[in-house]
């Protein structure tokens, strides 16, 4: 088989080959290359010693020395040179004891995760694939290099990205690998929350966001995220919706595109019906002030994940606001572009249709309907350069302290009240009729 491997990635190559070493693609980049999707980077693995790599190429940096690995540098682009290695114990189910330098190809690929991840190339040798990658990207099944209790126990994180692998490949787990993962998810508790955010992110955010159910099946989702099996454990007898509650989340995604604030709100928007649900005498389930209470508890658990503030605040600010009811006129949608903001609103869209989207049948028509129908008075209110925010008010503090307002609370409260004047009037937002409605009340 051949691979079409980056002139400077085979210039590197070539360069370690002339001084007498072996080198190699090595990892996901070979595996993507054979499945004609693009690397994100490029890793090459090869018998010379750090010192030796770094010998051979004028410009390196020491990016994980200690582990054996050596940035190159080509240009303005770097490429991760890795000697090959053998990891002693791992004692905290994340690093090895020690790390072993080897001079064997073999040895180095059979430490790795995954046999789709464990292939080498260059374009001397073509493909080395020692564990049936090949075979397994042939059947689309993640399968462990060796056996699957022992990769696991080396780092937990593999737990998550068996999974993560399979919603980015749309593949299935292999029975033994999946076994695994089911004895040993406990082990992910001594997993840090950032490794564990981004692994979540990386599939929320793949082309099988639904996948999520994979994780809840194995018992990932019990240590990494119990409200989303809460969900998946609460049903939702009523008309608008004919899956439960986490169902209902998985469809969700599937029905927006992968951008991580939209897959994570559409991961949150309901994240607390199983706290508030109800059921009335005929047997219908309601579950009233579920957006502001999912909306306290995706802070916690984004905070919990480590997640930055500002993902924090949109993914917040549309979980609060998921659930909100336009009706089809330009006022309403100038005061819902007030509570929203501007800079969400397009969000909220989106996020609404992927809702209504993965509910029943019931007047979903109907819904959509009105969804379209906001979005085209939304771009007529953009058209029309509308004052919405008290930035975009014709006046300003100063100009109040000029015509003889003192500063303090009662200034804040005037220009609010302006604002919500202008927001229902458009064509009052200027300076003279401002100044007059804000001493004569």
């Amino acid at each position: 088989m051949q691979i079409s491997l980056p002139e400077k990635v085979n210039k590197i190559i070539q360069s370690l080959n002339e001084a007498g070493y072996e080198a190699y693609a090595v990892g996901g980049c070979v595996r993507d290359r054979i499945l004609e999707r693009e690397p994100e980077d490029w890793d090459i693995t090869t018998s010379a010693s750090p010192g030796q790599v770094k010998e051979l190429f004028r410009r390196t940096v020491d990016t994980g020395i200690q582990h054996g690995t050596v940035t190159v540098m080509s240009g303005k682009e770097g490429f991760e040179v890795t000697t090959y290695r053998i990891d002693g114990i791992y004692e905290d189910n994340r690093h090895p004891s020690e790390v072993v330098f080897t001079s064997s190809l073999a040895e180095d690929l059979k430490r790795r995760d995954f046999t789709v991840n464990a292939m080498a190339y260059n374009a001397q040798d073509g493909l080395i694939d020692l564990f049936g990658g090949m075979e397994d990207i042939r059947k689309k099944q993640i399968r462990c290099v060796g056996k699957a209790e022992e990769r696991f126990a080396e780092d937990a994180l593999r737990l998550m990205r068996a999974v993560r692998f399979s919603a980015q490949l749309g593949y299935d787990i292999e029975e033994k690998t999946k076994a695994a993962i089911c004895r040993q998810v406990s082990d992910l508790q001594y997993i840090s929350a950032e490794r564990i955010r981004i692994e979540l992110v990386k599939l929320l955010t793949s082309p099988h966001p639904e996948y999520l159910a994979i994780a809840y099946e194995t018992g990932i989702t019990s240590q990494i995220l119990p409200e989303f099996d809460a969900c998946m454990q609460t049903g939702q007898n009523c008309r608008h919706h004919c899956y439960s509650v986490g169902e209902h989340i998985l469809y969700a995604m599937c029905r927006i595109e992968p951008h991580k604030v939209l897959r994570l709100t559409m991961l949150l928007h309901d994240i607390a019906k199983p706290l508030t649900k109800t059921v009335d005498e005929d047997g219908t389930d309601h579950f009233h002030g579920h957006p502001a209470k999912s909306e306290e508890m995706a802070v916690r658990i984004l905070k919990r994940l480590k997640f930055d503030n500002d993902t924090i605040d949109k993914v917040s600010r549309l979980v609060r606001w998921h659930d909100y009811e336009i009706e089809p006129e330009a006022v309403n949608l100038r005061r819902a572009l007030a509570k929203i903001g501007k800079d969400l609103f397009p969000f909220y869209l989106k996020v609404k249709t992927a809702d209504v989207a993965a509910q029943s049948s019931y007047r979903q028509e109907e819904k959509m309907a009105r969804l379209k129908e906001i979005r085209l008075i939304y771009e007529e209110v953009l058209a029309a350069d509308n004052c919405i925010s008290l930035k975009e008010l014709a006046i300003t503090g100063a100009d109040l302290i000029a015509a003889g307002m003192s500063p303090g609370k009662e200034m804040g409260v005037t220009l609010n009240r302006l604002l919500e004047d202008v927001i229902d009037y458009p064509e009052h937002n200027n300076k003279e009729y401002l100044l007059y409605a804000a001493f004569n009340e």
